[in-house]
Order: C-alpha cells, then sequence, then structure tokens
C-alpha cells in the first residue's frame, strides 16, 4: 500500500508536532509520521517528574500558545522562573540575573518534555493532519521529483517534500546522507528530579563545578517548590560513579556539589545518564528537503535552549512554506527551502557558539582563565544593559522573529 501526501514529517516529537499544528490551516496534505504510538498519556498530578524538562522560553511559549497548546501545558505542570543565579564554584565570581531587569514577569517555564508533547498531541488529534503511529523509516530514496519512503511494515509514503524532525539521530539525515560537522563534548550528563529542604524561589541555579556545570531548574506539585530537575554535566568517569551510587550516596554528592544552596537534598527520583555531543547539519535544506530541531543541530544543555532553537525553526519554516504557497511557488524547490535555512542558521550557530565558548571558559584548569572568568562574571554583575541583554536573549524576544513568535 503506498499513501500519498504534499508533505511528510517524520519525527512527532515536540519540533516536528508544532510544525504540523503551524501548517494546519496551510491547504496542504500533511502526514506526521513517528516510531511511537502518538497516544496522549492521562496526567497524573501526583505522578514523579519525568526526567527531561525543558526550560521554555517567552517565545516557545507564544508559539505555544498560538497553536493552541499552551493551556493544556499549563494544566498539567509548568513551572514559571523568575530569577537565574550562576556562580563559579572554584573562585567567588556570580552573577544573577532577573525578569524584573527588562520589565518582564518571568523568564521562562520549566516544563517535563512529555507535558509539552501531550499539550501538543491533544491539538493533533483535534486537527485534521494525517497522524501515522509507529511508523519506523527503514528506506529513503528519490523517485523522480518525489521521495519514497518505505516503513519497517512494508508500507510505503510518497511526497515532494520531507522534512526531518526526528531528533538528534535523524534517521532522514542519515538516508538522505546529509553532512554533519561534530564532536564529543566528553561528558555526560546526569539527569533526575530531586527534593530540598529549601525552597526554589522560581530561581534557576547553576553551579560551574570543576567537572562541569550543575543545575538545579524548579519545578513546583501541589503548591509545594522543593523540587528541582537536575542537569550535572561531568566527566564520563564521574558519571559511571554517580550512577552506581546508592540514592543516599548520590544525595550526599549533589548535595556537597551544589554547596548545599538549596539546603539537604531529601529525595531523589531515578537517574538518567546521557552522553553529550553536538551537531551541526553543514545544510539544513537540498531538494524536497529540510532538516529542523535536533535533527538539524544539538547543543550542550548548559542553558536549556535546544527546544527553544526547534521551535523557531519550525515557526520560521512554515512561514516560508505558507507564504511560498501563496505566491503559487513549488515548496520543494530548494531556493524556497534555502529561506528557511537563511533566517535560521546564523541564528543557531550564534547560540551554540556562545555556549561552546561559554562551557570551554569555565573548564578552563590555568590559573589566568580561573582569574578572567571570575573577573568577567563579577564584572558583568555591576552592568545592568549587559544583563538585560542577556535576559532579552534568554527570553528570545530578539533577531528575526516569525510571527509566531511575536508580540
Amino acid at each position: 500500500m503506498e499513501m500519498r501526501a504534499d508533505l511528510l514529517i517524520v519525527g512527532a516529537g515536540m519540533v516536528g508536532s508544532a510544525l504540523a499544528l503551524a501548517l494546519r490551516h496551510s491547504g496542504l496534505q500533511i502526514l506526521l509520521l513517528d516510531g511511537g504510538p502518538l497516544t496522549v498519556k492521562p496526567f497524573d498530578a501526583q505522578a514523579p517528574f519525568e526526567p527531561r524538562v525543558s526550560a521554555l522560553s517567552a517565545a516557545s511559549q507564544r508559539i505555544l500558545e498560538r497553536l493552541g497548546a499552551w493551556d493544556g501545558i499549563a494544566q498539567r505542570r509548568a513551572t514559571p522562573y523568575s530569577d537565574m543565579h550562576v556562580w563559579d564554584g572554584s573562585g567567588t565570581g556570580q552573577i544573577h540575573f532577573s525578569a524584573a531587569s527588562v520589565h518582564a514577569q518571568v523568564l521562562g517555564h520549566i516544563v517535563e518534555n512529555r507535558v509539552v508533547q501531550d499539550g501538543l498531541l491533544e491539538r493533533l488529534h483535534d486537527s485534521d493532519i494525517g497522524l501515522l503511529a509507529n511508523a519506523r523509516l527503514e528506506q529513503l530514496r528519490r523517485s523522480g521529483d518525489e521521495w519514497l519512503l518505505t516503513l519497517a511494515d512494508g508500507r510505503q509514503l510518497r511526497a515532494p517534500l520531507v522534512i526531518a524532525a526526528d531528533g538528534a539521530n535523524s534517521a532522514v539525515r542519515r538516508l538522505a546522507g546529509c553532512e554533519t560537522r561534530e564532536w564529543d563534548y566528553l561528558h555526560h550528563a546526569i539527569v533526575t528530579s530531586v527534593r530540598c529542604s529549601g525552597g526554589h524561589q522560581a530561581t534557576a541555579w547553576q553551579r560551574f563545578t570543576d567537572e562541569g556545570p550543575l543545575a538545579f531548574l524548579p519545578l513546583s506539585r501541589d503548591g509545594q517548590e522543593d523540587w528541582c530537575s537536575i542537569v550535572w554535566s561531568t566527566t564520563p568517569e564521574h558519571a559511571e560513579q554517580l550512577m552506581a551510587m546508592d540514592e543516599a550516596a548520590f544525595m550526599q554528592a549533589l548535595e556537597r556539589a551544589f554547596e548545599g544552596r538549596l539546603g539537604g537534598v531529601l529525595q531523589a527520583d531515578p537517574r538518567v545518564c546521557v552522553p553529550l555531543r553536538q551537531r551541526h547539519a553543514k545544510r539544513y535544506v537540498d531538494e524536497g528537503l529540510a532538516l529542523i530541531g535536533d535533527a538539524a543541530h544539538t547543543i550542550h544543555p548548559l542553558a536549556g535552549q535546544g527546544v527553544n532553537l526547534g521551535f523557531l525553526d519550525a515557526a520560521v519554516l512554515a512561514e516560508v512554506l505558507v507564504n511560498a504557497c501563496a505566491r503559487g511557488e513549488r515548496l520543494a524547490d530548494v531556493k524556497v527551502l534555502s529561506r528557511y535555512e537563511r533566517r535560521r542558521m546564523p541564528h543557531n550557530l550564534a547560540l551554540m557558539a556562545a555556549m561552546e565558548g561559554f562551557e570551554r571558559l569555565f573548564q578552563a584548569d590555568p590559573l589566568p582563565l580561573r582569574w578572567l572568568r571570575n573577573s568577567g562574571l563579577k564584572l558583568v554583575e555591576q552592568m545592568p544593559e549587559a544583563k538585560a541583554l542577556f535576559v532579552r536573549q534568554a527570553l528570545g524576544l530578539s533577531g528575526d522573529l516569525p510571527d509566531l513568535a511575536k508580540a
């Protein structure tokens, strides 16, 4: 059996689902496929937090609001944070950022990825977008002016335009032969949720240790503000040791590494260990093909910006395609798709470079560099304009914004 569509989106994660919803009124016949079941799980407010979370920016919130998904997300669990506190564990430098510095109420929201996904899936099930669950891609090849996709169960799909939204290990990117630049950070991230004796104060906390950055991101349940999502970037050897510890030993090690900033660590959920690797596609587009989200770029989780970049990718690509439709242009034309690449690649590369430089500076051992980063933190802390610029960047409200993200 062969199915046809104007547009195939491979990967119904947060970014792929957002793109499908952004195009739901375009008049295009869209088919969204994923290797998973694409079902919305009943939400249990008392259930443990999912280990993987995202720090959604104000721009991402606007996009999700306009896609109709934000209410479903907020009704589940979304924790606003208004401040960010960063300090160097090997020195005395520290810096504090506040939403109030730019007359905003919050810097963003910490939300479990599963919650965001379910909020988007609810809207997808209410739309006329074609959903193909449990569809694992096996083959991808050109067939005339179209792509022919073969699934693991033998079904075949045909479309002139394919969008890769299938994550960091994208099968579409691999099968299409898209080249990437990538390197290993030589770090792993330990991810879990913990309960502390002190409240998180609606603040995202980050300490730079000798092994790597340790972030405590605020979570709330039943009005209680004593839970945090942690992302602990460290060496593979140290990560292995942390994963092997029992819960009590891990909580003690975590409390020491965080200098007890939020009091004692009282409880920890099961840990997940994720190898960290940066990856960037040399091109985001080809004839009849576009990469978005983690399929196009993955960055260090230092600032939690990965999914925000992906949502902006989806919003810009949707805008480019809708405008091309209105002009009667062929959507699969690489000249059309390159408009998306020109708008998104410079922004993504700039943020990736900034995160890379920041991470390397705080990993540096030589005394002059330690002095430089401490002095730099102290200097920026005394410069309100520089701090406000950083806050606006974190909010995602500067630069070439798509209409979905504009005020």
